[in-house]
């Protein structure tokens, strides 16, 4: 049966989260490791041929438009690993907290095909990234991409990786002590943030300010469009790719 909600809520503002040894074993336990992985909102590293990806617009890239589909797809097995931590009850628990507003997804699609993307759960000025997937090259690095820039417009201060891995540490994830990981959670739950500056700012509003706003990047790509009849002249970029890009490349 699913997680109690309010349970998994505690659980991620204590630095815990929940995990399964397999997609079909039921048992579900917390996982409270001496290491955490996080990603620098500042210290994304952004290669030339990802930065090229995402100014060329290869992928349509979305956002809660197909969390269940994500969340099935990355508990599923894949070439690189034939066991996945994400069994039904996790994967049901993450569903109702993404039907309250709470858990978020970003989807990439290519021809009208779901090829990559990533889940997790927002609170407070955190975001805890869960899992992602690709199908196509680059597809997950874009997916990441556009969270991070996400992350930063809409004033967050905080992505969790859980593990580290080769592939986070070439986007420029490091790994820090569970002490010091809970040190930045407490300072991202209890701290009231406002949204990116510069930038964001530029875009009338766009942003809000009442501190981290997951629909912040909405908002600015919906203002941009509609700005002029050939679409983001008055944010200074003339795609949303551009735009991320611009996101991705300012510093605090």
């Amino acid at each position: 049966m699913p997680i109690d909600l309010d349970l998994l809520l505690q659980a991620y503002a204590n630095g815990i989260f929940p995990m399964s040894d397999a997609r079909d074993d039921p048992e579900t336990f917390w996982i409270e490791p001496e290491y955490r992985a996080i990603l620098p909102l500042e210290g994304f590293r952004l290669s030339k041929s990802l930065a090229k990806t995402i100014r060329q617009g290869r992928f349509t890239v979305t956002a809660d438009t197909a969390f269940a589909q994500i969340i099935a797809t990355c508990a599923e097995s894949q070439d690189d690993r034939r066991e996945t931590w994400i069994n039904p009850d996790i994967e049901e628990s993450f569903c109702q907290l993404h039907a309250q507003g709470r858990a978020h997804s970003v989807e990439c699609w290519l021809d009208g095909r779901l090829v990559g993307g990533l889940y997790g759960l927002a609170m407070g000025r955190a975001f805890f990234g869960e899992s992602m997937f690709s199908r196509e090259t680059d597809a997950s690095k874009v997916a990441l991409a556009w969270l991070v820039a996400r992350l930063k417009i809409g004033g967050f201060e905080l992505l969790d990786c859980q593990f580290m891995t080769d592939h986070l540490a070439s986007l420029g994830a490091i790994e820090i002590t569970q002490g010091a990981y809970l040190k930045l959670l407490k300072s991202a739950l209890t701290t009231t943030g406002q949204p990116s500056s510069g930038l964001a700012s530029s875009l009338d509003g766009a942003a809000g300010s009442a501190g981290a706003v997951w629909g912040a990047l909405d908002d600015a790509l919906s203002a941009g469009a509609g700005a002029s009849s050939d679409g983001f002249s008055s944010t200074g970029v003339s795609s949303p790719g551009k735009l991320i890009l611009q996101l991705l490349t300012q510093t605090s």
